[in-house]
């Protein structure tokens, strides 16, 4: 007895293979998305940029050979000074030195030893 729907043709091999690869990357981009990449390039009024995969622990420890020599330029340009300009260079002491103690701090939290 002959069928009244007529089977559908064989599609080709090539068609079943780019099908395969299509369904694959779609798949591929819900279950493993890639990381958004930001934009590189920085804004052109930033001069300084810190490498991006830098792990804490450097970073702080940076920040805090930083502070210590800005608490030295500080304190010898505080003795050169008098009056209200030294109470000042002193005040910006204290500050970096309190900047130096929490970045010490981080460290420790980070790293204790």
């Amino acid at each position: 007895m002959d069928k009244l729907i007529p089977d559908p043709p064989v599609p080709p091999l090539h068609l079943d293979i780019a099908a395969d690869v299509n369904a694959e990357r779609v798949i591929d981009s819900y279950l493993n998305p890639k990381p958004a990449q930001p934009d590189k390039k920085p804004p052109p009024e930033q001069l300084f940029t810190v490498v991006e995969d830098v792990d804490a622990e450097s970073l702080l420890a940076n920040l805090s050979e930083t502070l210590a020599s800005a608490n030295a330029m500080a304190g010898d340009l505080a003795f050169d000074l008098e009056d209200s300009r030294r109470h000042v260079a002193l005040g910006l002491q204290q500050l970096i030195e309190l900047g130096q103690l929490l970045a010490n701090r981080a460290l420790d939290v980070i790293d204790p030893r």
